[in-house]
């Protein structure tokens, strides 16, 4: 019996090591995955998925921009003979806004620009009528619709701008549609001219944001100038704000949800940073899709298999039934349902540690996991981020980043202006519009931007 005895045990201890031997093997696996993958499976962004093993470390010293001692060139005048449109600006007043005296002419000033129509440049020359008043001696004069001491011209900034900053074109691809008389030196000037315009408007539209009754967040990578950072977006119905950051840190989000409670719900994933954040938060269950989908793809276990297949389903379901034309009893009704069985899967006693670890999730975050049960308006996914994230993720890809700080905070000035136009200003293209907010700026630098973001022009 003794002999019997022995044998067992040292079936058991077989068996525990052939467990252990096979757990290991499957964690060695995932790490392989993982490697060649990223770090956080189907949900790693494209940036930081290695490439090569053998990639070298990209220069990251290396600044933009001319280099010391290099001479610029200036600005060339255009002549009658060389525009393609003259155009004769007069003065309409004939006395003095000043004293009231009578103004006599002075002749004209000439003022170059290069606009565009149609995509295509035209070098304009203004002839500005000036007037001088006979008694206090000041000059008057007759200005075109352009920005300040500025080179292009409303239309073709406009259009520049809405490429860039909304299609995520990049600079060198514009330059190339307009032909040689555009340098992107000269348009990134007047881009950072326009986001200092627009910056008091941000405020505003930080304020839209947290009144939101559904706000979502979410963040992807982005460098400048070399050095490794991140793309914020924090978006509602009505207002988009981007924030280009060197941080993943929780202060960004702070920055723009601030220090007290918020009401509705902020939808996300489970990164941490938000958890400082005072508001109700859903989290994105197209994010733990992925992850149970990983936990299938690592381990072909039966037990694992049946646990994948019937949460992606009714996650799936969760996320589908929002967009079902259904009454809101129903609705209601179903999502129930769906909660229900969500819950009898995570508290089955299941055996396999992968499975424990998803459940573990949805255990600790049971108060993150079910708005969308009890307020139809709250959706289950975070899809509304992301789909706005995308042109961003784009534009990573084909301009590898901004350039310099400067470069990133007027990129996230103008997008987030520009993006939140999208959404309030309907029936008339975004380059018409944004063109003529330009011409309102040139008329009154000081012009309240965000209120233009209310109304039609």
């Amino acid at each position: 019996m003794s002999s019997c005895r022995d044998c067992f045990e040292k079936d058991i201890q077989i068996y525990d090591l052939t467990q252990k031997i096979e757990r290991l093997q499957k964690i060695i696996q995932s790490l392989k995955i993982k490697q060649k993958s990223g770090a956080f499976g189907s949900s790693t962004p494209s940036s930081k998925i290695p490439i090569k093993e053998n990639t070298k470390n990209s220069k990251s010293n290396k600044n933009g921009g001319g280099k010391k001692g290099h001479k610029g060139h200036g600005r060339k005048k255009i002549s009658e003979e060389t525009a393609d449109i003259v155009e004769y600006l007069h003065y309409d007043e004939d006395l003095c806004p000043i004293c009231n005296s009578e103004l006599e002419k002075k002749g004209y000033q000439d003022r170059t620009v290069i606009d565009s129509e149609n995509k295509k440049p035209q070098k304009r020359l203004y002839k500005c009528e000036k007037k001088r008043c006979k008694k206090c001696k000041k000059i008057f004069q007759k200005k075109p619709k352009v920005l300040d001491k500025g080179l292009y011209g409303n239309n073709l900034v406009a259009e520049a701008c809405i490429m860039h900053y909304f299609h995520g074109i990049p600079i060198g691809r514009i330059e190339a549609i307009f032909g040689k008389n555009i340098s992107s030196g000269s348009l990134f000037q007047v881009f950072h001219r326009i986001a200092k315009i627009l910056k008091p408007s941000i405020d505003y539209l930080i304020i839209d944001y947290r009144n939101s009754h559904i706000k979502h967040a979410d963040e992807t990578g982005w460098r400048t100038d070399g050095n490794s950072g991140y793309a914020w977006i924090f978006c509602s119905d009505s207002t988009t704000i981007f924030q280009f950051k060197n941080t993943r840190s929780s202060r960004v989000a702070k920055s723009i949800l601030g220090e007290e409670t918020l009401d509705g719900f902020l939808v996300v994933d489970r990164y941490g940073g938000y958890n400082k954040i005072k508001c109700k938060i859903q989290y994105c269950y197209a994010h733990l899709l992925r992850l149970i989908k990983d936990l299938g793809k690592e381990f072909d276990n039966t037990e694992i298999q049946s646990f994948v297949s019937n949460m992606t389903y009714y996650l799936s379901e969760a996320m589908h039934l929002r967009n079902l034309k259904t009454t809101d009893d129903d609705y209601y009704k179903k999502a129930k349902e769906i909660k229900k069985e969500i819950i009898k899967l995570i508290e089955y006693p299941y055996k396999h540690f992968g499975i424990q670890n998803i459940q573990g999730i949805f255990s600790k975050s049971k108060d993150r996991l079910y708005h969308w049960v009890y307020d139809r308006k709250v959706p289950p996914d975070n899809n509304t981020a992301e789909r706005e994230l995308r042109p961003t993720v784009i534009a990573r890809k084909v301009s590898f980043g901004s350039q310099s700080e400067n470069g990133a905070k007027t990129r996230s000035i103008i997008m987030s202006y520009l993006r939140t136009a999208s959404k309030r200003i309907r029936g008339r293209p975004l380059e018409e519009w944004f063109k003529e907010v330009l011409d309102k700026i040139a008329e009154n630098p000081n012009i309240d931007c965000y209120e233009l973001l209310k109304s039609e022009i």
